[in-house]
């Protein structure tokens, strides 16, 4: 049997507009960074051009909104999109859908409307009112916990699969149990930790003795609920299990290798990554070129991104761990030459030298 070619694409159908102000948020920054911060919203012939040159592409599509905040496009805009999809796509295509939020602007019309198209959504929380207010806010300075809970809420009624998304801070990563038993015990059971990023080529984010800290914590915590049969999913420790299993990880920071993301902001401009939305790593314009032609470079190894698209840490490949890491991802490493390491690498090594016996234990169970 022939195997189902896949794309996914990530777009910006609010730019980077958002009716938050975190205080951590890296698109923000990486948008003020460029020639043009806000591509506005995205308009009818690029979405069109979007869904039908990735029809043409590929077998199986998976359409991932991002921002910004993506709600600010408007539910007319998402009814436009999956409709068009749907006339566009062949009875034998498989489309996703998938949408990051804040959650704020969720209603019941939006739910119906991701129940109706099968989408998946993750909502950003960073732990309980108090850690999430300090680091979320919105533009008036007041805390955007009760809308973003009360948006799960509403998920978790309609059976919509949805997923927490809780950036570490060292706020919150040093209370890494009282968040993962707050996630838990309110039933959000598929979780995500995501480290801060600091502004690009800038120090700080989250300490490097923080982060390993809290990671073995959390899988503390994660591992003795796994023995009892009531573990969440935490993706991150799930994408370890699949490579003891001989799978292959979601997270791309696991592959080892930067892969062509076919990031496309809201005018159409294409970038290879999330992390790396910037005028240097401009790829063409979607309007203008399609799916196919932009994977060339990272067949190729050609351009600003992809030349690199291997470069870790120097001494990644004599690690005995890099089997599972894999040298994390690009955005963490800094230096050059023999100097290059992850900002992680030792958070890395404390976690694995302190939890691999209990996750080989848990891959052979699973």
């Amino acid at each position: 049997m022939e195997k189902r070619k896949g794309l996914q694409v990530l777009l910006k159908p609010a730019s980077s507009a958002c009716n938050l102000r975190c205080r951590y948020c890296f698109y923000t920054d990486e948008a003020q960074k460029r020639g043009t911060a806000d591509f506005g919203k995205m308009p009818e012939p690029v979405w069109r051009a979007v869904v039908e040159k990735a029809l043409a592409a590929a077998d199986d599509c998976t359409f991932a909104f991002q921002g910004g905040e993506p709600t600010l496009a408007g539910l007319p805009f998402y009814r436009a999109f999956t409709a068009y999809v749907q006339a566009k796509k062949a009875p034998s295509q498989r489309v996703f859908y998938t949408l990051q939020t804040n959650g704020t602007l969720l209603n019941g019309e939006w739910l119906s409307f991701f129940k109706a198209h099968d989408f998946y959504v993750g909502v950003s929380l960073d732990g309980p009112r108090g850690l999430h207010d300090r680091m979320r806010p919105d533009r008036e300075g007041r805390g955007s916990f009760s809308a973003a809970f009360a948006a799960m809420r509403q998920l978790q009624a309609e059976r919509i699969p949805f997923a927490v998304l809780c950036v570490l801070t060292e706020e919150n990563a040093r209370r890494i149990g009282s968040v993962y038993r707050f996630f838990c015990e309110k039933g959000f059971l598929a979780q995500q930790y995501l480290p801060c990023m600091p502004p690009l080529g800038e120090a700080g984010g989250l300490s490097e003795k923080t982060y390993g800290e809290c990671l073995c914590e959390l899988f503390d915590l994660w591992f003795a609920d796994f023995q009892r049969g009531l573990a969440p999913h935490i993706r991150q420790f799930d994408d370890y299990l699949s490579i003891l299993r001989g799978g292959e990880p979601e997270a791309c920071a696991m592959y080892g290798c930067c892969l062509m993301q076919n990031v496309i902001e809201a005018d159409g401009s294409v970038y290879p990554c999330d992390f790396y939305a910037l005028d240097d790593f401009y790829m063409g314009n979607i309007l203008e070129t399609d799916f196919t032609a932009l994977l060339q470079p990272a067949l190729n190894g050609a351009g600003p991104f992809f030349a690199q698209a291997q470069r870790r840490g120097a001494a990644c490949p004599q690690c005995p761990y890099y089997a599972l890491c894999r040298g994390g991802c690009r955005r963490d490493c800094a230096g050059e030459g023999e100097a290059a390491r992850n900002r992680y690498c030792n958070a890395y090594q404390t976690f694995f030298e302190y939890a691999l016996p209990r996750l080989a234990f848990a891959a052979q169970r699973l």
